[in-house]
């Protein structure tokens, strides 16, 4: 089990980007959260088996049609931080 913390950036809110990594992450047994930020890009705290992870990550850096990323920035989710039991969006 490994646990990771995307931020995505660019065209990423009010295009439908956290129901899309909400669905990805479900599809892919994962649990954690998704949740917009103040300086417009989108934080992604998962955990999941690491091929899971590698997956979203992929999915992250596409998005929904609508979404433009312009990159995913990928750190350590900090350890003060407790995931819910399933994936939701904040």
């Amino acid at each position: 089990m490994g646990a990771a913390r995307f931020v995505a950036h660019g065209r990423v809110q009010g295009v439908g980007y956290r129901w899309f990594v909400w669905r990805e992450a479900e599809r892919l047994g994962l649990r954690g959260l998704v949740r917009n930020l103040p300086d417009g890009s989108v934080e992604v705290l998962a955990e999941g088996v690491e091929d899971s992870l590698d997956r979203l990550e992929r999915a992250l850096s596409r998005g929904p049609s609508v979404a433009h990323v312009e990159r995913v920035e990928k750190s350590d989710v900090p350890h003060d931080v407790k995931l819910p039991n399933t994936f939701e969006i904040k």
